[in-house]
């Protein structure tokens, strides 16, 4: 069985990483245009990335504002809860700087995995990078 993970950090420290998981999965397998996916706000933000067996497979950010995103595993490892990973550690450090609330926009295949976590999916569908998006939020107890 593989071990796994969850490193946090700045962009400085876990940008090359992360970039790189972000490249293949946006850019390239989901055709995000470079623009919107260098958006300018990763050196305000605080990375989250999980290796499997000391390699990086996964990476989310977790804004200032408590705001989640870029939440991307390589295909590879998708479908072995390793999101679940992820998330749970991205929701921890929320609870610790204080957020009362987190929120995300979630494509719409993804839903059913946020729901897993306890978020609530609302208002209506929307595009972003052409792709179908929900926001979501999850207030903590």
């Amino acid at each position: 069985m593989s071990k796994w993970h969850v490193t946090s950090g700045d962009w400085e420290t876990l940008g090359s990483a992360c970039s790189a998981i972000r490249k293949v999965v946006f850019i390239e397998e989901q055709n995000v245009p470079q623009a919107e996916e260098w958006d300018g706000r990763d050196p305000q933000c605080l990375h989250f990335l999980l290796h499997v067996d000391d390699r990086p497979v996964g990476t989310a950010r977790l804004l200032p504002d408590g705001h989640i995103g870029r939440v991307a595993i390589l295909e590879e490892v998708r479908s072995q809860g390793l999101g679940l990973h992820l998330m749970e550690a991205t929701l921890v450090a929320a609870r610790e700087a204080g957020h009362h609330a987190v929120h995300l926009d979630a494509q719409t295949y993804a839903i059913p995995f946020y729901e897993r976590l306890g978020f609530i999916a609302h208002g209506d569908e929307f595009l972003d990078a052409n792709i179908p998006h929900y926001h979501m939020s999850l207030y903590f107890q």
